[in-house]
């Protein structure tokens, strides 16, 4: 027999759970505690299955009797109802938890688990934060290449077009993540090729003249900036290694006794351990710089804040002091600088050049015997080059 609201309300609990029956499969079961939840009981494949509809009164009776006609609706057309639910549960939760600021920080936070440069890191953080301004709170589901195209115009917007490609190529990745770990189905950047206004390709400015080198020599060996910056400097035109493998060098790093610098994986472009013969001078310099630097961590702190390197902006900041301009050489410039001095003396072989730059080989061979094959030459080029260097820094006292 149907039930009504009195009968409802006036339902008492009892120490064990009991039901009173509305008809068609639907009762109203009663707890010890009094609470009062809709169960709507119904067969699927020969088995007995129990649809919970809400608890009363939230759920009033009226709308449990449409719940009761909705799933049998669902039934007649062949669709469980209690997998239904489940679906849209879950669908919700994607819309609530799925967003692309929750699968982009994800993804980060793989990166770092698998080694990631913590520049590369930095970069693609920053990246993402300029994303989350618009897409941060959105459902990756949800998200269209027209959402996508927001923050990359604004990007655009500032003449930063070299940013706006790398924004889109981040974004593509945390799409790329979301497919594959099953939380998206395509990636809303795909539509976006060509979309963009495509960057003037510009290399990073290198002095790779040896008079106009053996300047820069003389300028930097003057250089009154910290010791810090002095011995980088030094350092940076002794072994070419690219800046941030240099201001991120721990002490732990530097056989001095050996004379080697054995730079991490994780730290380096190719992500592979590269390891670099030290001449005579710089040592010198290392060791100078370890009664300075020698009781932290970094061997090149920041003075502001030791727990942190000193900054590429330092380093290129101290040769525009020095009246070079970011169009005629920059840190980073100083292995291009090395690279063609070194192969126009003709002393060397490419290959060693290319091991000591840690470049990739073109091919397999050449790439598993680079640091083997080519060390004692490594080892004396170290020493050459130096030499030069020395030459150059002493015309100033001359």
């Amino acid at each position: 027999m149907p039930l009504s609201d009195v009968q409802i309300r006036n339902l008492k609990p009892r120490p064990k759970t009991y039901r009173q029956s509305d008809g068609g499969n639907l009762c109203i079961e009663v707890k010890p505690n009094g609470s009062k939840l809709w169960k709507l009981f119904y067969r699927v494949e020969g088995k007995m299955k129990t649809l919970s509809l809400g608890a009363y009164p939230d759920v009033s009776l009226a709308r449990a009797r449409e719940r009761r006609l909705e799933a049998k609706t669902l039934l007649a057309d062949g669709i469980d109802p209690m997998a239904k639910a489940k679906a849209q549960k879950e669908e919700q939760r994607a819309l609530t938890e799925h967003t692309f600021a929750a699968i982009a920080a994800e993804m980060l936070a793989k990166g770092a688990k698998e080694g990631l440069a913590e520049t590369t890191l930095s970069k693609k953080q920053w990246l993402i934060k300029t994303a989350n301004a618009d897409l941060g709170t959105k459902p990756i589901t949800a998200i269209t290449a027209s959402d996508v195209l927001v923050p990359l115009r604004k990007v655009e917007a500032l003449g930063n077009y070299e940013s706006a490609r790398r924004l889109r190529a981040v974004i593509s990745q945390v799409f790329r993540y979301a497919i594959a770990t099953a939380r998206a189905d395509t990636d809303a950047t795909f539509g976006l090729r060509g979309a963009l206004i495509t960057p003037t390709v510009t290399h990073r400015a290198a002095i790779t003249t040896a008079k106009a080198f053996s300047g820069l020599v003389r300028a930097v060996w003057a250089y009154e900036g910290s010791l810090e910056s002095q011995a980088a400097l030094k350092l940076l035109v002794l072994l070419y290694p690219r800046p941030g493998e240099l201001r991120l060098a721990t002490w732990a790093e530097f056989d001095l006794d050996a004379a080697t610098w054995t730079v991490p994986a994780a730290r380096t472009k190719m992500r592979r351990e590269h390891i670099k013969p030290l001449a005579p001078l710089a040592v010198k310099i290392l060791r100078d710089l370890k009664r300075h630097t020698g009781n932290y961590e970094l061997a090149f702190p920041s003075q502001l804040s030791p727990g942190k390197p000193i900054s590429e902006n330092t380093l290129n900041g101290a040769l525009r002091r020095m009246g070079f301009t970011k169009e005629q050489h920059t840190s980073h410039g100083f292995r291009a600088s090395a690279s063609s001095l070194l192969n126009e003396s003709g002393k060397w072989s490419a290959d060693a050049i290319e091991a000591e730059l840690a470049h990739i080989g073109a091919d397999q061979v050449r790439k598993t015997y680079h640091r083997a094959r080519y060390w004692d030459e490594r080892v004396r080029m170290a020493d050459w080059w130096a030499e030069q260097i020395g030459r150059a820094a002493d015309e100033n006292r001359t």
